[in-house]
């Protein structure tokens, strides 16, 4: 029904994750309406970003130099360390502008059944960081989920002894109401209360 090189387009675009077969469809019809340069400017933003980008060779973040703009910033404070799993959750810390330190991309998250095991990760490289930089503090910020969990226990055992270990606070999100939690998230945020100020 439709031309080889329009399926292989779609095709492409259902491997982008949260992309299906209609959006896909959606996304490559408003390709063919839009301008050749438009289209074009988009091929070559993929191209030079898949050429150009590459990961911190200290902490694993995303930039086009050999060490990101975070890990030569002199102004971070080098005793703590945050550990995240994908770049994309280093940018979301970083929005907040509360963390002024440094950062460890591990790449993923332990998943045995998936096979990422600690081997796959970039957990000897932190391990080093540790050692070998002065780090007072590490901050696990690995995601809330059975995956993140597992993980954050892995890296604060094999850390013991090595630097202070603190998870992110977990509960309520602000604006929520009690009756939608669910008991996991309502026994977190009971077991990390706090005094009032």
């Amino acid at each position: 029904m439709l031309s080889p090189a329009v399926e292989n387009l779609v095709a492409q675009l259902t491997r982008l994750p949260g992309v299906g077969t209609r959006t896909a469809h959606r996304l490559t019809f408003h390709l063919l309406r839009a301008p050749k340069d438009e289209a074009l400017a988009l091929a070559t933003a993929i191209q030079e970003v898949k050429e150009r980008v590459r990961f911190c060779r200290e902490c694993g973040n995303l930039t086009e130099d050999e060490i990101c703009s975070i890990c030569r910033d002199a102004r971070r404070d080098r005793t703590m360390i945050c550990v995240v799993e994908q770049p994309a959750d280093l940018i979301s810390i970083e929005r907040t502008a509360e963390f002024r330190g440094l950062y460890h991309v591990l790449g993923g998250a332990l998943s045995p059944i998936d096979g990422v095991e600690p081997a796959h990760l970039r957990i000897d490289e932190l391990v080093g960081r540790v050692e070998g930089n002065g780090v007072e503090e590490v901050v696990l910020a690995t995601n809330p989920n059975m995956t993140g969990e597992a993980t954050a226990a892995y890296l604060a055992d094999r850390l013991r002894g090595r630097a202070k270990v603190t998870r992110l606070a977990s509960g309520l999100p602000v604006g929520g109401d009690l009756e939608y939690a669910d008991e996991v998230t309502l026994g977190r945020a009971l077991s990390g209360r706090r005094e009032m100020q």
